[in-house]
């Protein structure tokens, strides 16, 4: 048989169990002058008025259960938590090793592959296709003198003088 506890836990009132006889009793204690209080035996059933707990309605238990930590910043996640999740979830639905893909699945996943090289295309034709074709069709028409300064960094004027010449002025 295992020892009792050397302070058993103790209720708000103060209230502990009697490792020996497994009574309820409040434990002997020493006064600032040094006398020592006797130890009190609480009746079975009797519960003090600091020990009992606040009526809570079933909505407000919840809430209190749900509640979350001090200090807790609302959608932080800590990278432990997170990290886990990632990698499982894509690896599952990428590599289709788990379990097999159904067929709505399989049609989802075809309409998100497509959804994204679309996506893909809009970016490559708003980023890289216009200011590339303009650039190039700007340093080729002018001749001599734009590859001549291109070799060397580009002073204010020139760079001027191109941003100048992409503009469609009409008069």
């Amino acid at each position: 048989m295992s020892r009792p506890p050397i302070k058993p836990d103790k209720t708000t009132a103060g209230i502990a169990v009697d490792p020996y006889t497994q009574r309820r009793v409040i434990p002997e204690s020493r006064r600032p002058d040094g006398t020592v209080r006797k130890e009190i035996k609480i009746r079975p059933g009797f519960t003090p008025q600091e020990d009992v707990k606040r009526f809570r309605g079933t909505r407000q238990a919840q809430m209190d259960s749900n509640q979350l930590p001090k200090g807790h910043i609302v959608g932080w996640v800590a990278p432990s938590i997170a990290a886990p999740k990632k990698p499982g979830a894509s690896g599952a639905a990428a590599s289709g090793a788990d379990k097999p893909l159904s067929k709505s699945a399989k049609k989802n996943a075809k309409r998100k592959e497509k959804r994204e090289e679309t996506h893909s295309q809009k970016i490559k034709d708003n980023w890289e296709d216009e200011d590339e074709d303009d650039d190039a069709g700007g340093k080729e028409s002018k001749g001599g003198s734009t590859t001549s300064t291109s070799d060397k960094t580009p002073d204010a004027a020139d760079m001027l003088a191109e941003e100048m010449d992409k503009l469609n002025v009409k008069k």
